[in-house]
C-alpha cells in the first residue's frame, strides 16, 4: 500500500506542477513532446489556455522519448494526450498506450492521415529539407543538395537530430535514403551517406535546435520548412529553406488520446482544439500546413517556397515508415559506432 501510494503522489505531483517563466503553476492537462520552440506549440498552449481555460506546461521530450514515458507510466498513466512525429503514433497504437477517440472535424482528415478508429491523427504536416543561416556560413554558397553537404567546406556546420531517437532525424534519414535511390526496404544509400557525412563532424543534437541554428551555432540543419519559414518571417533571421534537388518527404505529425489518462474529457476537448478553425490557424500562422485543407490562409501560403519546389517532395508510405523503423535506428547505431 505504501509502494501505490508514493506511486501515486509522484503521479499527482508530475501531473500538477511544471516550471513555466520560473514560477510552479498547477497544470490541469499533460501533453508529452509539446515544446515552445517546436511547430509553435508555446502559441498553441496559450491560445488553450485563453479558450479553455487549460494550463498546459510545456515538455521539452522528443517523439522516442515521449513514446518511452508512455510505455514506463503504462500502469499509471501521466499525461493525457501525446504529439509525436507519424511513424511514433503508430507504434504507440500498435504498443496499446493510445486510445480511440475521433475529434471534432474529423471527417476532414484525408483518409491515410488518420487511424480508422482514431488511435491517432495527423494536424499538421511539414516538408523535410535543409534550414539555413546565410550569415553563419561566411560566405560559403547555400547548399542545394544533400551531397553538397558531403563538401569539406561545410565541416562542422551541418546538424541533424539523433535518428536512433528523434523522429525528425529519422524522418531526414528517410529523405535522404529515397532521393539517393533506397526505399523503406533498403537504407543503404541513406547509411552510407550519413556515415560520409561523418568526416565533416556533424553536431547531432537530441533535441530541437531551432535556437542553436538563429545563433549561427549550427549553420545548416536538416530541419523542416516551418521552422526555416518561422526563422525567417517571425524572427527577422536572414535564413533560407532549401528543398535539396534530389528531393525529400513530407512529414505528418499526429496527436492522440493517450490510454486510461487522468484527465480523458480535457484531453478529448484539447485534441478537438487543434483540429477547430482557431487551433488549426496557430499552425498554419506557423507556417505549418494544417491538415484540414482550408485552413492555409493565402498570405502565408504565398511565403512558401514555389510549388515547383515542393514537387521535388513526396508522401511515403507511413505505416510502413514506421513498421521498419526500430530496423532502420539499430542498422544506424551499428553503423555509426
Amino acid at each position: 500500500m505504501l509502494k501505490q501510494g508514493v506511486v501515486k503522489w509522484a503521479s499527482a505531483l508530475a501531473v500538477t506542477a511544471s516550471v513555466l517563466g520560473g514560477q510552479v503553476q498547477a497544470a490541469d492537462a499533460i501533453c508529452y513532446n509539446c515544446p515552445p520552440q517546436w511547430a509553435d506549440w508555446g502559441t498553441q498552449l496559450k491560445v488553450i489556455k485563453e479558450e479553455l481555460g487549460y494550463r498546459i506546461p510545456f515538455d521539452n521530450k522528443n517523439s522516442g522519448q515521449a513514446l518511452s514515458q508512455l510505455l514506463a507510466e503504462q500502469n499509471n498513466p501521466v499525461a493525457d494526450v501525446a504529439y509525436y512525429g507519424v511513424s511514433f503514433g503508430i507504434a504507440a497504437a500498435g504498443k496499446g498506450v493510445t486510445e480511440a477517440y475521433q475529434p471534432a472535424n474529423w471527417e476532414q482528415i484525408p483518409d491515410g492521415l488518420k487511424d480508422p478508429d482514431g488511435n491517432w491523427f495527423t494536424i499538421h504536416s511539414g516538408t523535410l529539407g535543409l534550414f539555413v543561416n546565410v550569415d553563419a556560413l561566411e560566405g560559403k554558397p547555400v547548399p542545394q543538395s544533400w551531397q553538397d553537404l558531403l563538401d569539406p567546406a561545410y565541416r562542422g556546420m551541418i546538424g541533424y537530430l539523433d535518428p536512433s531517437s528523434a523522429f525528425v532525424g529519422y524522418a531526414g534519414a528517410v529523405a535522404i535514403n529515397g532521393a539517393l535511390g533506397g526505399d523503406l526496404d533498403n537504407f543503404e544509400p541513406g547509411l552510407e551517406f550519413l556515415a560520409k557525412l561523418q568526416d565533416n563532424d556533424p553536431i547531432v543534437p537530441k533535441q530541437t535546435a531551432y535556437a542553436r541554428v538563429l545563433s549561427g551555432e549550427i549553420p545548416i540543419m536538416l530541419d523542416y520548412d516551418f521552422n526555416a519559414y518561422r526563422a525567417k518571417y517571425k524572427d527577422g533571421a536572414n535564413v533560407q529553406f532549401v528543398i535539396p534537388e534530389e528531393g525529400s518527404v513530407v512529414v505528418p505529425y499526429v496527436m492522440s488520446l493517450v490510454k486510461n489518462a487522468p484527465n480523458p474529457e480535457k484531453g478529448r476537448k484539447i485534441l478537438d482544439f487543434v483540429l477547430s478553425d482557431k487551433g488549426q490557424a496557430v499552425w498554419a500562422n506557423a507556417f505549418l500546413r494544417p491538415v484540414r485543407p482550408d485552413a492555409m490562409p493565402d498570405e502565408v501560403k504565398a511565403r512558401f517556397l514555389p510549388e515547383s519546389d515542393y514537387a521535388r517532395a513526396v508522401a511515403v508510405d507511413y505505416g510502413k515508415m514506421a513498421e521498419v523503423q526500430t530496423r532502420f535506428q539499430q542498422q544506424y547505431l551499428n553503423r555509426m559506432q
